[in-house]
């Protein structure tokens, strides 16, 4: 066995060790140091990444089994890290965009105090540690494991500044909403061990799930697949469990980045992406996945061109995206989702990092309709936030565009109206991306003066991740440049092959002709510049600084689905809960407990009378009880 891949119990364990160190001494080191540890930690776990994507790349792969974590009859589930294609190329987005996002965080953070400094990044890297634990396990347990660590780092990072009450509903509204959808995992995993008496993908032997998943009837097939699905609602943020993600934005910007480009959201999709052969089994779930994610992705859209937070437009577009990627998913298209998957890390966290040089700037000003004219002021971030943009508007040769048309094609391939469903989305898309470019870098400053005197660029520490994320941003796409092109094969599909191929096995995958993909990539790019046209020439001169009116309120407002589910859900349930207090709990349990003392109390003190001091009392009770011992004897012969 190669010694290389016996390292990759390093890839997580760096990550925890920067998490204990900065969090048992937080209060004693300086927060140089802090971040030094912390931002260190996830390079050298970047650094062996690398190492390790070389070797899979040559072809090796491997499963470490590092000790027995259950062990009862005939169930056995070791504690086992898998490194292969997939898990690989998981590993160098956590790790590569995380340790960017660590960099950025030591400028964008200094202003805090030092212990809760140390807390941020020990938060930080715990994140970055559940998130590989989740790609690397060998097993559904190892994974769900990692996917409870993220969903508490989210609920610890989302409620960071824990003095507002505001973010701590935030906080609680994504644990909560996230356990939901947990539940459902949860339960898959017990059907998985009750029907195959194991939970491991794959073994040497043959026994792992994906070696004896043909014992599996159909409706175990469905079954399992939805209930995973329910889960990957949950953590990618999935109608009807999204409503968590925009009030994410609660956290420090860098902690949106994390969350959105390269750790939580994309879980669901890896999730799915890994159990690829139980999906292809059960097309009527690959169905209500496809469908779930284009009505995600177009309902999303639709919010985020009213939005007027900086953030929450680029959360509802994150929302977005995620619902491209299970379109992808649904229409068996496993390659094009994760690398739409990559791609995003790549543009979106170059997004969130803008957004949070911006608000730097504007010193914690997050209203569009209060800025304007910045492309002067913050020449580097304008640049690459422009990059960004472009990107996820999917215009070549950026990378958003080989992504997002590879799972349009494989929609126009299973549905015509997924295509031009998708196609809307996307027109949307670029729409509110330059609506929010235009109202933001272009146009006439409309903030204060005082915030207008302090305009600066951000520190070298912020703009240094914002050129590398750009140059990704740009790049990225060529690693899945499609056949049409005359480019060679695809390298990313290739290199995933060894993943992939059981469903490629068990489901004929429809192919286009070159002059049909062709047209659907002038169609999707073409509908992309017409809106990005619009959008710039509507808000670069006259940005939209009133509050909406009509339905354009409808969109500000979400649809009203968090009034929906207050109205639905939280009301009835608090309801529910004064009942139980006010009327059972007060009425009938306190009144049983307390009815029990009462007794107890009573008796207590009418058996102590008995305990008189008096001689005589004691054999005059001597002699009844003889005579009522006689009396019961006699008649018992009788």
């Amino acid at each position: 066995m190669n010694n290389v891949l016996q390292l990759v119990w390093l890839v997580p364990f760096f990550p925890l060790v920067g998490f204990l160190i900065n969090g048992l001494f937080r209060k004693q080191l300086s927060k140089s140091l802090i971040s030094i540890i912390g931002s260190g930690m996830v390079l050298a776990s970047f650094v062996v990444s690398v190492l390790l994507f070389t070797e899979v790349k040559n072809g090796n792969t491997h499963v470490a089994n590092l000790f027995d974590f259950i062990s009862f009859g005939s169930l056995s589930i070791p504690f086992a890290f898998q490194i292969d294609q997939l898990s690989s190329l998981f590993l160098l987005i956590i790790t590569g965009v995380g340790f960017l996002i660590h960099v950025y965080s030591a400028a964008y953070m200094h202003e805090e105090r030092n212990d809760h400094f140390g807390r941020y990044f020990c938060y930080l890297n715990l994140f970055v540690f559940s998130m590989l634990l989740l790609v690397l396990g060998a097993n559904y347990v190892i994974m769900f494991i990692g996917w409870e660590g993220v969903g508490l780092c989210s609920y610890l990072l989302i409620g960071y500044w824990f003095k507002n009450t505001e973010y701590n509903n935030a906080a609680k509204k994504a644990f909560i909403m996230n356990r939901i959808g947990d539940l459902g995992f949860l339960i898959a995993i017990f059907w998985l061990i009750a029907k195959l008496g194991t939970v491991t993908y794959t073994t040497p032997e043959g026994t792992g799930v994906f070696d004896v998943f043909n014992k599996l009837t159909r409706t175990d097939y469905i079954g399992i697949t939805l209930l995973l699905f329910v889960g990957a609602t949950g953590k990618s943020a999935q109608l009807p469990l999204y409503t968590w993600l925009p009030d994410a934005m609660a956290g420090p910007t860098p902690v949106s980045a994390l969350i959105h480009a390269a750790t939580m959201v994309t879980a669901g999709i890896y999730m799915i992406a890994r159990s690829n052969i139980l999906y292809t089994m059960a097309p009527e779930t690959q169905s209500v996945v496809a469908a779930i994610g284009l009505a995600t992705a177009l309902f999303a859209a639709t919010i985020a061109i009213k939005q007027n937070d900086i953030k929450k437009v680029l959360a509802y577009s994150t929302v977005s995206q995620l619902g491209y990627m299970f379109l992808g998913l649904g229409v068996g298209a496993y390659t094009g989702a994760v690398f739409h998957v990559m791609t995003h890390a790549f543009f979106k966290a170059l997004l969130f990092l803008g957004a949070g040089s911006v608000i730097h700037a504007m010193h914690h000003e997050q209203d569009i309709r209060n800025m304007g004219g910045l492309k002067k002021h913050l020449p580097v971030t304008h640049l690459t936030f422009l990059i960004g943009c472009i990107a996820i508007a999917g215009i070549p040769p950026f990378s958003g565009f080989f992504s997002k048309d590879e799972i349009l094609a494989a929609a126009f391939a299973k549905d015509h109206l997924y295509y031009y469903l998708g196609v809307a989305g996307a027109l949307m898309t670029a729409f509110y991306m330059f609506r929010l470019y235009a109202t933001t870098f272009l146009g006439k400053f409309r903030g204060t003066e005082e915030q207008k005197h302090h305009l600066h660029e951000s520190p070298a520490a912020m703009t240094i991740p914002l050129i590398v994320l750009a140059i990704l941003s740009i790049a990225g796409g060529f690693i899945g440049m499609p056949e049409v092109f005359n480019m060679g094969e695809h390298k990313l599909e290739h290199f995933l092959a060894p993943i992939f191929e059981a469903s490629a096995s068990y489901k004929e995958v429809p192919h286009l002709d070159h002059e049909t993909e062709y047209m659907l990539m002038g169609i999707s790019v073409g509908v992309a510049v017409l809106a990005i046209l619009v959008a710039l020439f509507r808000y670069s001169k006259k940005p939209e600084v009133h509050e909406p009116a009509g339905f354009g309120k409808v969109l500000a407002d979400k649809w009203y689905i968090d009034e929906l589910y207050q109205f639905i859900i939280v009301k009835p349930m608090q309801w529910f809960a004064r009942f139980l207090n006010n009327i059972i709990e007060k009425n009938f349990i306190d009144w049983l407990i307390n009815g029990v003392g009462r007794t107890v109390n009573y008796t207590s003190r009418q058996v102590r009378l008995l305990q008189s001091g008096l001689v005589g009392n004691y054999v005059l009770l001597m002699v009844l009880s003889m005579l009522a011992l006689f009396v019961v004897k006699f008649f018992l012969k009788k």
